[in-house]
């Protein structure tokens, strides 16, 4: 079969596919900041809220390794299509919503249909370039996932403010109509050959439960006080047994619905493994830095996003440099460059203090943004790069699967870290002030003008505070070495890294 299929307008189908992934991208964030006002409209508590987000990540995460299996079954152009026409439904069944139980319902079909839509995006924009411009496409597609979810709470917080939480969802409709047709009309020609797999009943149930109860475990965590809750307890022995008939299953039935064994190959398994814990120590900073400057240093959240938002600036700038001249070079010199910069920003944070100003939080995220720009687009290439073109589908389903989930895993084990270090920092400063410590009794007296119990309140306050700043500290130089070690782990891949070339990504 052909390779050479192009579509009439590159341009345009490149536009369309991108779009598709800034509306799918931007709504694993957007809705983070409406959650209050969400909550309080539908009458529900804060605790109950927070299931739109679990709802559309747990969905997500189940589909996303599904990806290579939806593929061979109906071709990469009509999953595409359909996928993003369903999101854009959903995303107006969401905005309508009478209840928290039907936005959740709403949100839950919205995350399944939206897992295969950034494979998809991947593969199809690799198999329409050139060899010699697939850098420039994976590069696009990089600086997509880098601002999206930095524009997501602002425009969340933004449209709420200002208009009704349902427009949050209301937005991705026209959008998803404009991407689903400009692909459909510009790739209607292109060949695909599918075929019918028999479906594997085991891998996916068990994939369902495992991976579902997984992110719950995840998500719920930190609110169910972990392994002291009955509840987290039966669902993470769920999990583990589910994952493990999963594993063992997949491993050796002759026709998977999730392919494993796409790790035989060493860049995919050297870059994947880069990739998930890189995103990983990435997602946890875009987590804790917005909390922290919202809970130590009162920002509103809008604000707490304008602070993080330089993020984007450098990526904007240097994409489609990164993507024409990336593969001149070792990816892995990129990719290590990248590393070190990102740890070096988390380095500065960890020296970050409360009467820190605005411009200083901002120049730090700037100068992390360099590491972004140089990030996602050499890993990327790497991890494909020993891929067949049949493969890239289910390749990058599986990858961003793992990387998915291993955000959460972050997101669960830095605020579990954070304020279980706070905690104990408390108690160490705390026992510092007592009757026999002049400065504390001469502070007491100081603040609270002879009401020793209104100064027993300031302090505690204060202590809290400083209990929180050391440990966002902690946090931040641990990530920081998390970065620099990763250097080592890009090293394992082996080039060449151009993309291979190979049958049609349809014709399978």
């Amino acid at each position: 079969m052909s390779t050479a299929f192009r579509p009439p307008n590159l341009a345009l189908t490149t536009i369309g596919l991108s779009l598709a992934t800034f509306m799918q991208v931007l709504d694993t964030t957007i809705a983070n900041v409406s959650l209050p006002t969400i909550a309080g409209n539908l009458g529900v508590s804060s605790n109950q809220s927070t299931w739109v987000i679990t709802s559309f990540a747990v969905s997500m995460a189940i589909s996303l390794p599904l990806t290579g299996f939806l593929t061979r079954r109906f071709g990469e152009v009509k999953l595409f299509v359909w996928s993003t026409l369903l999101f854009a439904l959903t995303s107006f069944l969401c905005g309508v919503s009478q209840s928290m139980g039907m936005l959740i319902l709403f949100r839950a079909i919205q995350g399944a249909v939206a897992g295969p839509m950034y494979p998809i995006t991947q593969s199809l924009l690799i198999s329409i370039y050139p060899p010699a411009k697939r850098g420039m496409a994976l590069a696009l597609l990089a600086m997509v996932t880098v601002v999206a979810p930095i524009a997501g709470p602002i425009l969340g917080g933004v449209i709420t403010d200002n208009y009704s939480w349902p427009w949050i969802f209301f937005i991705n409709v026209p959008i998803g109509i404009f991407a689903s047709t400009v692909v459909a009309a510009q790739m209607r020609e292109r060949v695909e050959k599918t075929e019918r797999p028999k479906i594997d009943y085991v891998g996916l149930i068990t994939l369902i439960i495992g991976v579902g109860a997984l992110q719950v475990v995840l998500d719920k965590g930190n609110d169910e006080d972990w392994f002291n809750s009955t509840f987290i307890v039966v669902t993470s022995i769920i999990s583990a047994i589910s994952l493990a008939v999963f594993l063992i299953w997949e491993l050796t039935d002759k026709d998977p619905i999730v392919d494993l064994k796409l790790f035989r190959h060493r860049n995919f398994s050297a870059g994947t493994l880069a990739l998930v814990l890189a995103y990983a120590a990435f997602f946890s900073i875009g987590l804790l830095v917005p909390l922290w400057l919202q809970r130590n240093l009162g920002y509103t959240s809008t604000w707490a996003g304008f602070a993080t938002a330089p993020l984007g600036v450098i990526p904007v700038l240097l994409t489609f440099i990164v993507g024409k001249y990336a593969h001149r070079m070792d990816l892995r010199l990129l990719a290590s460059a990248a590393f070190v910069v990102m740890g070096v920003t988390c380095f500065m944070r960890s020296d970050f203090y409360l009467g820190i100003d605005f411009t200083h939080v901002a120049l730090v995220q700037l100068i992390q943004g360099l590491g972004v720009a140089l990030f996602f687009m050499p890993v990327l290439s790497i991890l494909l790069s020993d891929l067949q073109q049949n493969e890239i589908a289910a390749g990058s389903g599986l990858a961003t699967f793992l990387r998915t989930l291993g955000g959460s895993f972050a997101a669960s084990i830095t605020t579990f870290m954070w304020e279980h270090r706070a905690v104990v920092h408390h108690a160490q400063l705390a026992e510092r002030i007592n009757p026999y410590n002049p400065v504390a009794t001469g502070a007491i007296e100081q603040l609270g003008g002879g009401n020793d119990q209104l100064a027993a309140g300031m302090i505690n306050g204060m202590i809290t505070q400083q209990g929180y700043q050391i440990a966002f500290n902690e946090v931040f130089h641990m990530l920081g070495w998390i970065f620099l070690a990763l250097v080592a782990v890009i090293w394992l891949a082996k080039p060449p890294f151009a993309a291979k070339a190979g049958p049609s990504s349809g014709g399978h």
